[in-house]
């Protein structure tokens, strides 16, 4: 596919774009009023919407729009809605948000202490003595990560990450706003996985070594064919890790890396435009595919320590790649098209933030003036220089 990125015509090589204004919290009496608007104290300046916006295919604007619009550039920088940061009406426009996620974590955590819902039946051995299914005889082994371990490095990883990427992005609404999607990714993934635990279960490869079933008791209290299958009623082990040994399905530890590490691993492509319309360097790619070299030495590691079975793993990580994948889209503008993957969505009223004056930027419109107000990390292949973005959402995903 041809490169869709062009110098826009409406900004003359002279103009500073807004990269070369943020600070980590910057300040500006500019601010966005709608679509294409720039307002000042003194006086408003209408830039226009998808007028001078030229898609793939289409005309320039006409040569008066042009000059009339560079010198509106001239006299106010191109500024956008991150600018202006306000930490207390970040605040009341994420406190819906926030109160959710306090909601949800209480949720979880009230699951994940209940005991196992289900009351399942398992076979121990056949008449002859023999074991049913010696993949439940493992010996119990303390976990190679544990379980707290897991969501702290899930979290905390990318974390230091997004502040690392400051460093060049310098926009706190940015920092905060990521971290939001990561924390909604890993809390929507917890309770997702915690239900599952309780209501639905199974048995870890540990079961029969917790459980320790009296053999002598088998014998009169057995039911279904052959009278082999039974209930926890015959384990004579600690209940605390009986109730454990039942809730195998599915697996926290893919879970929550899959939660937080794919979400790095979309961050990464997109500030990075590892998955772009040029050839970047080598060590991009394989910064963007560490994260998920974490995630499934996480949920390998299971495998070692006999706490899961396969379907258990792959499960967890299905419903955490999922969280992370919508809790991504659900802050930036894109997933996979490289042109708007790096670009935060906008908000600007809530419950308890009502925008009654109408001001601000309500959505993104895929334009390219639009797309000039945040820039990734990355300044190879041309971005960081003010180059404009044409086309269509999606004509340009880079898978």
């Amino acid at each position: 596919m041809a490169d869709t990125r062009q110098p826009d015509p409406a900004i003359p090589p002279s103009v500073p774009t807004e990269k070369s204004h943020r600070g980590f919290f910057s300040r500006s009496d500019h601010q966005h009023v709608g679509m294409g608007q720039t307002q000042s104290n003194d006086t408003t300046t209408t830039t226009t919407g998808h007028q001078n916006i030229h898609p793939m295919g289409k005309g320039h604007p006409p040569q008066n729009q042009q000059q009339q619009q560079q010198q509106q550039q001239q006299q106010q920088p191109q500024r956008g809605f991150m600018t202006g940061f306000v930490f207390s009406h970040w605040i009341r426009l994420n406190l819906v948000d926030l109160l959710c996620m306090a909601a949800m974590g209480a949720i979880g955590l009230g699951v994940y202490e209940a005991k196992p819902a289900p009351h399942r039946s398992f076979p121990v051995q056949f008449t002859d003595g023999t074991i049913v299914y010696p993949e439940f005889a493992y010996p119990l082994r303390k976990n190679i990560i544990p379980i707290w371990l897991a969501a702290l490095l899930a979290f905390i990883c990318p974390f230091i990450f997004f502040v690392l990427f400051q460093l060049r992005i310098r926009s706190f609404a940015m920092l905060l706003d990521t971290t939001m999607g990561l924390l909604e990714s890993l809390i929507t993934a917890a309770v997702f996985q915690v239900f599952h635990k309780w209501l639905i279960g199974g048995l870890r490869p540990h079961f029969l070594d917790v459980c320790k079933p009296d053999v002598s008791a088998i014998a009169p209290t057995g039911n279904g064919f052959l009278d082999i299958m039974y209930t926890r009623d015959i384990c004579t082990g600690d209940q605390n890790e009986i109730d454990d040994s039942l809730e195998s399905w599915v697996s926290g530890h893919s879970t929550a890396a899959a939660a937080g590490f794919v979400y790095l691993f979309l961050y990464f492509n997109a500030q990075l435009k590892t998955m772009s319309n040029h050839r970047p360097a080598y060590w991009k790619m394989i910064v963007t595919v560490a994260p998920l070299l974490g995630a499934t030495l996480i949920a390998a590691s299971l495998t070692v320590d006999e706490f899961h079975d396969w379907y258990d793993r792959v499960g967890g990580f299905c419903i955490g790649a999922l969280c992370a994948f919508i809790a991504y889209r659900k802050t930036v503008a894109a997933v996979w098209d490289y042109r708007f993957n790096h670009f935060l969505l906008p908000r600007n009223s809530s419950l308890f933030f009502k925008n009654r004056s109408g001001e601000g930027v309500y959505s993104f419109h895929y334009s390219a003036q639009e797309a000039m107000t945040q820039q990734p990390t990355a300044s190879e292949g041309g971005w960081g220089r003010g180059m404009s973005i044409a086309g269509a959402p999606n004509d340009a995903v880079a898978v």
